[in-house]
């Protein structure tokens, strides 16, 4: 579909969904954020849904300012996929050992690291730049100065929520892996230190939402976030790399006689802020739970953990922002997924996948996620498929 035109304040708000299926309180966000002054455009991908402040599934353009709401506390989250010359018939019939080995080898959940990750001892992990981005932690926010060692030890683990390892077959039968992880406690404790500051400045007292208060050019509170949310995504980058490297060469270990080889990695943030330029103007584009989708450009579009997932090349559609979806996109609350639906329903819903199925994984049971095969047809002029993968593992924290 091509996106459809809401009437907004400052700026249409230009939807690749129907704006009648988007829950009321999600359309009211929109409108919200269509009202700031900064505001130069408002794209809203498919998997749009309530988020805090911002809806999730959006794409904030703004010209000299930016909304750290709108970016979302899991600075830099984002998605990593490696294809393998490994297929199916590689495959043992019971992946449950498989699954462990992953595990042992990547702490979920709240979990961390006994010891910092030396990625020096990783095969092929990209070393440069890792000294002087450690370097950089003494210059963000005072505030979270005392995470260090958490920060340190949490560099290569996944969280939890949405956030998954899986180990994927695409159509022809060849194994991937794939991954969604950010900027793990750093990363939500930098996020929730600059929204109360920006919360408490001048020029947002008059806001719609207190939620999307914004720093401004030139002035040193923006210029403070700006160094800090780098950093971040900076984080989750690594972050992502690392948990990756563990994963390949657990892979490694297990498929010792395929002696697997990897192609090059796929990466992309999904919360996130990047410098563009669009019509002659320098605007500051905010994605939140939405990928870029430049021309030629690889991006990844996760289901949930019972459906498909796709990798794919942007189209180039300056009219979203060269933007697609990040997911299939929430249709129901944790909390309402944890009402309606039991551990049956779970395993169910993920029959012939590798993975939890008990009551703390609940809240993303697939039917919790809106349908991902709609939500890629909404999209067809901001992408085209690569490769279709479907999970025969899947772990969460």
């Amino acid at each position: 579909m091509s996106y459809v035109e809401v009437p907004g304040a400052k700026v249409p708000i230009r939807m690749w969904a129907d704006p009648a299926s988007v829950e009321d309180v999600a359309m009211q966000q929109l409108r919200n954020v269509s009202t700031l002054p900064w505001i130069k455009g408002l794209a809203v991908m498919p998997d749009v849904h309530f988020g805090k402040g911002a809806t999730v599934g959006s794409v904030i353009a703004m010209q000299g300012a930016v909304c750290p709401a709108a970016v979302g506390v899991d600075i830099g989250c984002g998605m990593s996929a490696v294809k393998t010359s490994l297929t199916a018939n590689d495959l043992p019939g019971d992946l449950s050992r498989l699954r462990s080995k992953i595990e042992q080898a990547i702490p979920v959940g709240r979990g961390m690291h006994d010891d910092v990750v030396d990625p020096g001892r990783l095969h092929g992990f990209p070393t440069a730049g890792w000294d002087d981005f450690w370097g950089r932690f003494g210059g963000i926010a005072e505030a979270v100065k005392f995470r260090q060692e958490r920060a340190t030890k949490q560099m290569g683990t996944l969280g939890s929520g949405n956030h998954m390892i899986e180990f994927c077959l695409d159509s022809d039968g060849s194994v991937w892996l794939m991954l969604h992880s950010g900027s793990r406690n750093i990363g939500k404790e930098l996020a929730e230190h600059h929204i109360g500051i920006a919360q408490k400045l001048p020029h947002n007292q008059g806001l719609v939402d207190r939620d999307l208060a914004v720093f401004v050019s030139d002035t040193p509170q923006m210029a403070d976030y700006r160094n800090d949310l780098y950093w971040a995504q900076e984080y989750a980058k690594y972050n992502r790399a690392i948990m990756m490297a563990l994963f390949k060469d657990v892979v490694r270990r297990e498929f010792k006689k395929a002696k697997p080889v990897f192609d090059q990695e796929i990466s992309c943030h999904h919360n996130y802020v990047a410098e563009e330029r669009y019509d002659g103007a320098d605007l500051l584009v905010t994605r939140k739970g939405a990928i870029r989708a430049g021309s030629g450009e690889y991006g990844i579009i996760p289901g949930s953990m019972g459906t498909s997932s796709y990798i794919v090349k942007g189209l180039g559609n300056e009219q979203a922002f060269n933007s697609a979806s990040h997911g299939a996109g929430r249709r129901m609350s944790r909390n309402a997924a944890k009402r309606r639906f039991t551990v049956r329903d779970l395993e169910e819903q993920t029959r012939g996948v590798e993975c939890r199925k008990d009551s703390g994984v609940l809240d993303e049971i697939p039917a919790a996620y809106k349908p991902i095969e709609q939500v890629m047809e909404q999209q067809r002029d901001l992408v085209e498929v690569v490769a279709k993968l479907k999970q025969v593992i899947c772990i969460k924290g």
